[in-house]
């Protein structure tokens, strides 16, 4: 028995939708993956999957996939301006 919500936490089942921490995954990803980031500025998108994947290993799977994609997307797209 217990508490479904708390169940869920110890479990590692409950999806993390801060922006703030799946932000914190996503640059942790990029900083330890230079290569992927220069294949990414050669070929746009090449590595967005790549990327999704390692953030969701860093999060234990716990991240939102389509939130780690967005705010991906606008990390990389930083660095290919800068």
């Amino acid at each position: 028995g217990g508490d479904a919500k708390q169940i869920m936490t110890d479990k590692c089942l409950v999806q993390i939708s801060d922006e703030g921490a799946v932000l914190e995954f996503v640059q942790h990803a990029i900083a330890e993956n230079p290569q992927s980031v220069e294949d990414h500025k050669n070929v746009k998108g090449m590595a967005m999957g790549f990327f999704v994947g390692q953030i969701m290993i860093v999060s234990t799977g716990q991240a939102n996939p389509q939130l780690a994609h967005q705010l991906l997307k606008q990390e990389l797209d930083k660095q290919s301006v800068g």
